[in-house]
């Protein structure tokens, strides 16, 4: 089962590589890794997508809570989620290709961010599905870069 996991830590160096290597010795493969600093510049928040079951969860949150600099961690719902992944796709493009790849984007709400003579760089913030399908639809015409920021959640509500 694919687990979405906020973690709340002190923004100190070193405390990315200690959660991330919590992972490794677990024998856990993270799917996805966003960090950033929240409103508070000494504190940051990991999103951190993984595959586990509901045992392998409450022991990753169980170990993550013995870090140090570890302040929260909780698993946000799938039903109670807000999620977003930045995507930059650069597509090889044509003259004749132009209209239709920037009708692609239009239609995903996808920004033209760069654009060449043989390429173009398209850049959507969207829900993980909306993004894959644009990669689909983009496929057919030849794309030559692809980076993926992960993914960054929130719970909805009142919560923190």
């Amino acid at each position: 089962m694919r687990h979405t996991i906020s973690v709340i830590v002190e923004n100190k160096p070193g405390v990315l590589a200690r959660v991330a290597g919590l992972f490794s010795r677990r024998g856990f493969n993270i799917e996805s890794l966003a960090v950033g600093t929240t409103e508070d510049p000494n504190i940051s928040r990991m999103t951190i997508v993984a595959n586990g079951d509901e045992q392998d969860l409450e022991q990753i949150i169980k170990q993550l809570y013995k870090l140090i600099d570890t302040l929260r961690v909780f698993d946000i719902p799938k039903d109670r989620e807000i999620q977003r992944e930045l995507v930059l796709i650069k597509v090889s493009m044509t003259d004749q290709t132009r209209k239709e790849i920037t009708e692609i984007a239009e239609l995903f709400k996808a920004k033209i961010a760069d654009l060449s003579e043989k390429s173009m760089v398209i850049e959507i913030s969207d829900e993980e599905e909306k993004v894959n399908n644009l990669e689909k639809m983009l496929q057919k015409f030849g794309i030559m870069e692809l980076v993926r920021t992960g993914k960054i959640a929130l719970q909805k509500g009142g919560t923190k």
